[in-house]
């Protein structure tokens, strides 16, 4: 018996590549339910599709929910009953970001804060949020907007230990190679250092 056992987690921005990573590792746990929460609706009829497929007696653990970190409604009816959330919601892209900068703050800044002030509310146990190493010393808009992202983790978690309530930590994914490298069309000139020369 693990400490997830009969216990909900959900998962923002679940039908990414580190939701289906985390999902599939879950899955066959004595978990009771994980719910992805997601704006796609086509990849996440894709992920429902393949868990029956290739999981079938587990895939009936799995819900779906379609919302937005940028909308608090949608997310804080989403987290009740929640236990755990791994916070994987974001604009990740480097050449996206630096062309929609305020795009990037919508959705890393003030949907973390959304989902953060959900889980209090509703009395989740536990929240990692993933950030990533670009938001150290960030040099491009994706870094800055995931570095804000901390500050307001950090803010929160304060918050949070003086009531005595919701546990929020933060972790850096690591870096993939070339994942900050846009197009040599598109390049920025701040995106012209390498990510593992930072």
């Amino acid at each position: 018996m693990s400490a997830f056992s009969g216990a909900t987690l959900m998962i923002t921005g679940g039908t990414g590549s580190f939701g289906n990573t985390v999902l599939k590792h879950f899955l066959e746990m004595d978990i009771g339910e994980i719910r992805i929460f997601s704006r796609d609706e086509k990849k996440q009829d894709d992920m429902r599709h393949d868990l029956q497929a290739r999981f079938p007696d587990c895939a009936q653990k799995v819900k779906f929910y379609i919302g937005d970190v940028r909308n608090a409604q949608s997310i804080r009816d989403a987290m009740w009953g929640v236990d755990y959330v791994f916070h994987a919601a974001a604009l990740k892209q480097v050449p996206s970001c630096e062309f929609f900068p305020m795009e990037a703050v919508r959705t890393n800044v003030e949907g973390t804060d959304n989902m953060l002030h959900a889980a209090m509310r509703c009395g989740v146990k536990r929240v990692v949020c993933l950030s990533t190493d670009k938001a150290a010393y960030p040099i491009n808009a994706m870094g800055i907007s995931k570095a804000m992202m901390e500050h307001v983790i950090f803010a929160n978690a304060r918050v949070a230990a003086e009531r005595g309530g919701t546990v929020i930590s933060c972790t850096r994914y690591g870096n993939v190679m070339c994942s900050g490298q846009p197009d040599h069309d598109h390049r920025s000139q701040h995106d012209a250092v390498p990510d593992e020369s930072r």
